[in-house]
């Protein structure tokens, strides 16, 4: 009776595709593989878009639903960062630099430390050591004056960081700004000390204005149900204070979190201030937010990875706060700073139609995808991709792909393919699932792919078949 009834279903679904695919302008071919993928995962047609494209003649090979806008999630990634690629150029460079207010005399500044922010997109907390000893290097030993933070390279409205899906504190959705240091995170590790019978908790970094409360308490038996539970809670507006409660067994092994602290501002100085003092370094003053005054000197410029570095960090690992600084960084090149929204997506529509690009009903948003309002079809991407592929930057972009079954979002996925032959970026939020790049088949030709499922039942996992059916299929039958 099950055999029967999933016949059935397959029959009906695949009568769905064939007449949804008769609706669309770009029908092509709708695999039997991929048909079954649909049908076993119950995803009713309607809800599932895909291209497949000769990459040597354009020819759509296969399609569903091909012209209907949906959201990409993070496969919008690939709009930002090529356009980036084409517009900047892979080795386009950010710069943070440090200025001074006053006067130098043996080692003390005698006036403000200035922190301009460029926004480098990946300001790691290696990167701000360097930072630092760098500025060390320049002579300076006490600041003598306060640090005043200039950000005003962005300007962007208000966000609560916490809209998109109620986790404010997930390194996910931290919001851009133009001194972006670690990605405002912290790793807060967590120990049972059985010789002082309490709980130790260890944040890095440790910004200097950041509060730890620990109501941990330390208790004896099995690491298991209460005695292993540790609750994280952020108790104050300014994410300022982190406190711990709950208990944990002496036979817990260590535990670690990664949460978003502070705001943008106060973190690099916090940063900033912690790393200074282990440098040997001396400060006594304050923060202030402010830009910096025309009668500022420079002393530091201190240079970011290139784009090229900074594309394929994006787009291996799905990095939205990267991808969004890109975004903005394109408007800001293209139609001076500062950089805001409306000038990142004004810049991808005049530059896809400089080059001929049809993504004129393209809805960009933030350049990430981590958004609701972001709109693409599986024919634009597609088009963007075959273009990408025949363009000069082509090594930079097919370089920052993610290699099925080898590194990045894919590293654990389709791993039987032959390594190499697939590169697709994935996209993934609630009632959303996507793939885009490039297959290469068994024939040694290589095709665009991009398939999307909007649909409740693909945070079920039930789309990544529909995928995977796709891949199989180009590289076992074309």
């Amino acid at each position: 009776m099950m055999k029967h009834a999933v016949h059935r279903l397959l029959a009906c679904c695949a009568a769905g595709l064939l007449a949804a695919s008769a609706a669309s302008a770009s029908t092509g071919v709708i695999p039997a593989p991929v048909a079954h993928a649909l049908a076993t995962g119950r995803l009713a047609p309607t809800s599932a878009s895909f291209a497949v494209l000769d990459m040597d003649s354009g020819r759509m090979v296969a399609s569903l639903n091909a012209e209907t806008l949906r959201s990409p999630a993070s496969t919008m990634k690939l709009v930002t960062t090529f356009a980036g690629l084409d517009l900047l150029g892979p080795a386009y460079t950010w710069h943070t630099d440090a200025l001074v207010r006053g006067t130098l005399e043996e080692g003390v500044l005698r006036g403000d430390l200035i922190l301009k922010g460029g926004g480098d997109p990946y300001m790691t907390l290696e990167r701000w050591w360097s930072f630092v000893h760098a500025l060390r290097a320049k002579g300076i030993r006490t600041i003598g004056g306060d640090i005043v933070v200039d950000d005003t390279a962005f300007a962007l409205p208000p966000e609560d960081p916490g809209a998109f899906d109620g986790r404010p504190n997930r390194s996910y959705n931290v919001e851009p700004d133009a001194l972006m240091v670690n990605f405002q995170s912290v790793e807060f590790r967590m120990a049972p000390n059985a010789a002082t019978r309490s709980v130790d908790i260890v944040a890095t970094p440790a910004p200097v204005n950041l509060a730890i409360d620990n109501r941990i308490a330390f208790v004896a038996g099995r690491c298991s149900g209460a005695a292993a539970r540790v609750d994280f809670e952020v108790s104050s507006a300014e994410s300022d204070r982190a406190v711990f409660s709950g208990d944990l067994s002496g036979e817990c092994l260590d535990r670690a979190i990664t949460r978003v602290m502070l705001k943008a501002p106060s973190y690099a100085f916090g940063t900033f201030v912690e790393l200074w003092r282990e440098s040997g370094g001396e400060f006594s003053g304050a923060m202030r937010i402010a830009a910096a005054p025309p009668d500022a000197q420079s002393l530091l410029s201190f240079e970011s990875l290139t784009l090229g570095e900074v594309i394929r960090l994006t787009n291996k690992y799905s990095n939205n706060l990267m991808a969004r600084h890109v975004f903005l960084t394109i408007g800001a090149d293209r139609y001076g700073a500062p950089a805001t929204l409306d000038k990142g997506a004004r810049a991808i529509a005049d530059w896809s139609h400089d080059r001929g690009l049809p993504l004129a009903d393209v809805v960009v948003d933030n350049g990430s995808g981590l958004s609701r309002n972001a709109r693409i079809s599986a024919l634009e991407m597609a088009t963007l991709l075959r273009f990408a592929y025949r363009s000069r930057w082509a090594p930079e972009f097919l370089a920052s792909l993610p290699l099925a079954g080898v590194d990045g979002t894919l590293r654990n996925r389709m791993q039987k393919t032959a390594p190499g032959s697939v590169r697709l970026k994935t996209g993934h939020l609630d009632g959303v699932t996507a793939v885009a790049g490039y297959v290469t088949a068994a024939s040694g030709k290589t095709y665009v792919l991009v398939s999307f499922i909007n649909d409740a039942r693909s945070d079920l996992g039930v789309g990544e078949p529909v995928h995977a059916a796709l891949v199989d299929w180009i590289q076992a039958a074309l």
